[in-house]
C-alpha cells in the first residue's frame, strides 16, 4: 500500500525504485581520510556523498524561518530544538531539511495523531542504546516515554506544534544514532591522523525514507548498520553481561596485603575472593569454598591463574600488588573498556579485499584472519615502548616480504645509541655485524671505524646498517607495508621477550613470535613459494625481495578488551593512555568530534 508520504515524494521529484540498505551503502576502499572537523566527521562524509546524488533530486532552496509555511519547517530551519538533550542540531540541519523538504514537510513518524509502529520501534532501540556501547541519553532515551504518553494517551489531541516537535526530535535522534552506530561517535583522525578505514557512505535522508519509516523490522534494519564481525558481536554481548554483573555488584574490595600471598598461605578474604572469581567466570560453580576458609589453595589458586591470564598478568597464582589491583578494579571500568572497544570496532572498514592481518597493541597479539574473519594464525608480538616509542594505530597494505634483510639503522638510533658505543669501542660495529655505508648504500667499511668516518657518521653523511643473519635486529624475515611511520613487521633474535606478559620493548616496529609461520601464511597463494623454498630462502645466504601478487591489508589497532570465540573476556592495560584520551573526549558530550587529542600531532619517532 502506498502511503500519503510516498505519494507526496513521488509528486515532487523523480525517485529511483526504493532500495534496501545495501543499495544505499556504497562500496568501500581501504582509506579513511581525516575529514573536516568543523561539524564532525560523520556529517562531513554524508555531505560529500550527498553532492553525488543531487542530480537525482530537484534543486530545492534551503528554507529559512521566514520562508516556511508550517511549524515543522520553521523548527527545522532554526537548527535548534530546546526539548532535546542536545538541542543544537545544526550539524544535521542540511540532512533534516532534505528529508522533510522532499515531501513538503509531511510528518514522518505520526499517523492519525499517534506514533507509528516504526516510530515506537525506533524509540525502543534508542532507549536501549547503552547495550550497544552508546549513550541512550544522546538520543533522548529517557525522555521518549513521556513524549509517547503525551502523544498517544492525551485526553485532548496535542497542538500541531507538539506533533511537529515530536516528529523532528525523533528524526534528529535517529540520524544521530545511525551515524554513531555505523561510523562511531568520534572521528578516529582526531587520535590517529593517518588511520585509514573508510566506511560505507550513508545518505541519511534516503535511508530514513526508504529503509526505516516503513520498515517491517526496524530492529533488523538498524542492526544491519553495525560492523559485520563476530568479534564485534561478542564484545556487544560481553558488555551486556558486565552491565548485568555491575547491577549485582556489592562493591566490596579485597583487602590489600603488605606481602604477596603465595599458594598455601593465609588470606583473610578467601570466601570473598571465591565469590568474586565465581561471578567473573574464573572459578567453576561446582567448586565449594566454605565461608570460614582462610587458606588460599587448590582450585582457588587455579582460578586466580585463569584470572591473571585474562588480564595480561604472569599466571603465577600469587596474590601480589598487580593481581589485587586488577581484582579490585570496578566493574564500571570494565564496562567502559568494552564500550571503548566497540567504538573502535566502528572505525574498522566493513569489508576487505583480502583477509587482513590485525595487530592489537595492548594485547601484544597478532591475528591473521580467514575469509570469514575468523582467526587462522595467531602469535605474540613485541610493540613500541610506552615511553617515546609508541607503535602508531593505522592501516596499510603489505606489499613485500624480505628474507635475510639488512637493517638500515634510523639516523636517530644511529646518533643516540650506536655512536656512543663506537666512542667507547671503535670495533663495536664489526663485533656486531654492522657496516658503514654511503647514503647511496655503497659500503665504506665493515671494520674498525676511524675518526674521519666517525665524524661523517655524526654529521649524518654516512649511515650504519646491519648485515643479514640470525643476529640481525630484524631477524631473518621482514614484512613491509609502506606507511608514513616507517613501521613494519619482522622477526627478532631476542626471542626471550615473548615469554614476558608485557611486551612493549621496540622502537615502534612490531616483532613477530612466529615469523616463519607468518611467511607461510602471507605467501600461501603464491605457488612459486612453497614452504620448502621459504625454508631455503631463510637459511640461505642472499637477501631476497618478494613482491606480493595481491597486497594484504594490515590493521594496527588498540583495544584493551578482547572477547574470544568462547565468550571469555580479556582485559589489558591501557599502556599508551589511549583509552583515557578517548573516554575524556566522550565525557565532553555531543558532538564529540569537536574535541582535540593531545597525542594526535605527535612528531615522528625513530623506528627499528
Amino acid at each position: 500500500m502506498v502511503t500519503s508520504r510516498e505519494v507526496a515524494v513521488r509528486e515532487r521529484m523523480l525517485v529511483p525504485k526504493p532500495f534496501e540498505i545495501s543499495g544505499m551503502l556504497s562500496s568501500t576502499r581501504l582509506g579513511f581520510q581525516v575529514l573536516s572537523q568543523d561539524r564532525g566527521h560523520r556529517m562531513t562524509r554524508v555531505r560529500l556523498f550527498f553532492i553525488l546524488i543531487l542530480s537525482l533530486r530537484p534543486v530545492v532552496a534551503q528554507s529559512s524561518p521566514s520562508d516556511c509555511g508550517s511549524t515543522l519547517c520553521r523548527l527545522v530551519a532554526s537548527g535548534g530544538l530546546p526539548g532535546l538533550r542536545w538541542p543544537d542540531f545544526s550539524d544535521y540541519k542540511t540532512q533534516v531539511q532534505h528529508f522533510y523538504e522532499a515531501d513538503g514537510y509531511i510528518l514522518a513518524w505520526i499517523r492519525d495523531g499517534r506514533a507509528t509502529g516504526q516510530a515506537e520501534a525506533v524509540i525502543q532501540t534508542l532507549t536501549t542504546a547503552d547495550n550497544k556501547g552508546l549513550n541512550s541519553a544522546d538520543y533522548d532515551g529517557p525522555r521518549w516515554a513521556g513524549r509517547l504518553a503525551n502523544l498517544n494517551h492525551a485526553d485532548r489531541p496535542p497542538p500541531q506544534r507538539e506533533f511537529a516537535e515530536f516528529d523532528l526530535a525523533l528524526t534528529i535522534a535517529v540520524m544521530r544514532y545511525v551515524s554513531d552506530l555505523h561510523f562511531g561517535r568520534v572521528n578516529p583522525g582526531i587520535f590517529h591522523p593517518e588511520f585509514d578505514a573508510e566506511h560505507k557512505e550513508i545518505d541519511l535522508p534516503s535511508f530514513l525514507e526508504h529503509s526505516l519509516i516503513h520498515a517491517a523490522d526496524v530492529k533488523a534494519v538498524l542492526e544491519g548498520l553495525e560492523p559485520p564481525y563476530e568479534g564485534y558481536r561478542r564484545t556487544e554481548q560481553a558488555l551486556q553481561r558486565y552491565i548485568a554483573l555491575a547491577r549485582e555488584d556489592h562493591g566490596g574490595l579485597l583487602p590489600l596485603t603488605k606481602k604477596t600471598v603465595d599458594p598455601g598461605a593465609l588470606f583473610p578474604a578467601v570466601a570473598q575472593l571465591a565469590d568474586l572469581l565465581r561471578r567473573l567466570g574464573d572459578l567453576p560453580e561446582s567448586v565449594i569454598v566454605t565461608p570460614d576458609s582462610a587458606i588460599y589453595e587448590g582450585s582457588l589458586v587455579d582460578a586466580v591463574k585463569h584470572f591473571q591470564t585474562r588480564h595480561g598478568l604472569d599466571p603465577d597464582g600469587r596474590l601480589g600488588k598487580a593481581t589485587l589491583a586488577e581484582l579490585n578494579t570496578p566493574l564500571s571500568t570494565r564496562i567502559q573498556q568494552l564500550q571503548l572497544t566497540l567504538e573502535r570496532w566502528r572505525w574498522v572498514p566493513h569489508s576487505f579485499p583480502r583477509p587482513p592481518i590485525v595487530v592489537n597493541i595492548p594485547e601484544f597479539e597478532l591475528r591473521a584472519l580467514n575469509a570469514s574473519y575468523g582467526t587462522e594464525l595467531e602469535m605474540k608480538v613485541v610493540v613500541g615502548r610506552a615511553y617515546r616509542h609508541q607503535t602508531p594505530v593505522f592501516a596499510a597494505n603489505m606489499k613485500q616480504v624480505i628474507f635475510r634483510p639488512y637493517w638500515n639503522v634510523p639516523l636517530s638510533i644511529q646518533k643516540a645509541e650506536l655512536l656512543p658505543k663506537l666512542d667507547r669501542d671503535s670495533s663495536y660495529l664489526v663485533k656486531n655485524r654492522y657496516e658503514v655505508v654511503t647514503l647511496q648504500g655503497k659500503v665504506v667499511t665493515d671494520g674498525i671505524v676511524d675518526e674521519p668516518t666517525l665524524a661523517l657518521l655524526r654529521a649524518g653523511k654516512l649511515r650504519i646498517r646491519q648485515i643479514p643473519g640470525p643476529e640481525n635486529a630484524l631477524g631473518l624475515v621482514a614484512f613491509m607495508f609502506p606507511n608514513a611511520h616507517d613501521v613494519y613487521l619482522h622477526a627478532t633474535p631476542a626471542m626471550e621477550l615473548f615469554a614476558k606478559s608485557r611486551r612493549d620493548f621496540s622502537h615502534g616496529c612490531i616483532r613477530a613470535e612466529k615469523p616463519r609461520e607468518l611467511a607461510d601464511w602471507v605467501l600461501r597463494n603464491q605457488s612459486e613459494w612453497p614452504s620448502e623454498r621459504i625454508s631455503d630462502a631463510i637459511n640461505g645466504s642472499k637477501t631476497i625481495y618478494i613482491s606480493l601478487d595481491k597486497p594484504i591489508p594490515v590493521l594496527i589497532v588498540y583495544a584493551t578488551a578482547v572477547v574470544l570465540p568462547s565468550g571469555e573476556v580479556s582485559f589489558f592495560e591501557d599502556i599508551y593512555g589511549q583509552d583515557a584520551e578517548l573516554a575524556a573526549l566522550l565525557a565532553k558530550g555531543y558532538p564529540y568530534s569537536f574535541a582535540k587529542s593531545t597525542s594526535a600531532g605527535r612528531d615522528p619517532r625513530p623506528r627499528e
